[in-house]
């Protein structure tokens, strides 16, 4: 099965509904970038009328996640995949539509290569960025996520 757009938001649906009630919709996905969407609604504010850092984060953690979900399918391995730290940072009050951009599948193939290799977990920092319509960055988010291929028993 292909992962795609179509079959991400789908999956928000019935394993994510909080980030689908939000809004959080996957736009694009190609080899070496994905980009996800979230409309600032009144269900996803904060009391300052801007967007909640949360949703946010859900969207921007989705770029990096379908990312990683579509290489491991891709690999043809059974790999675990986990967040084990993120980080974020505002710079910007989030309204209007927010795009969140994460282009580092490239990044990701040498790890799943390098875990099918050795056999040893390995680490992935990724970014997403949130560009608002003015192409104004509105925050800037890091998730370490760890791969490893499961165990053949």
């Amino acid at each position: 099965m292909i992962v795609s757009p179509r079959k991400l938001n789908i999956f928000l649906l019935f394993k994510l509904p909080a980030a689908y009630f939000c809004g959080v919709r996957t736009k694009s996905l190609t080899e070496d970038c994905c980009v996800v969407s979230v409309k600032h609604r009144w269900i996803n504010q904060n009391p300052f009328n801007s967007m909640f850092w949360a949703v946010q984060g859900m969207a921007a953690e989705l770029t990096t996640g379908a990312l990683v979900m579509s290489k491991v399918k891709s690999s043809g391995q059974k790999i675990s995949m986990l967040v084990t730290n993120n980080d974020g940072k505002f710079t910007k009050k989030a309204t209007g539509r927010i795009h969140f951009t994460c282009n580092q599948g490239k990044m990701i193939d040498d790890a799943i290569a390098m875990a099918i290799e050795t056999g040893e977990g390995q680490t992935i920092l990724l970014n997403s960025k949130g560009i608002n319509k003015e192409g104004v960055q509105v925050s800037d988010f890091n998730f370490e996520w760890s791969i490893k291929v499961k165990s053949k028993t």
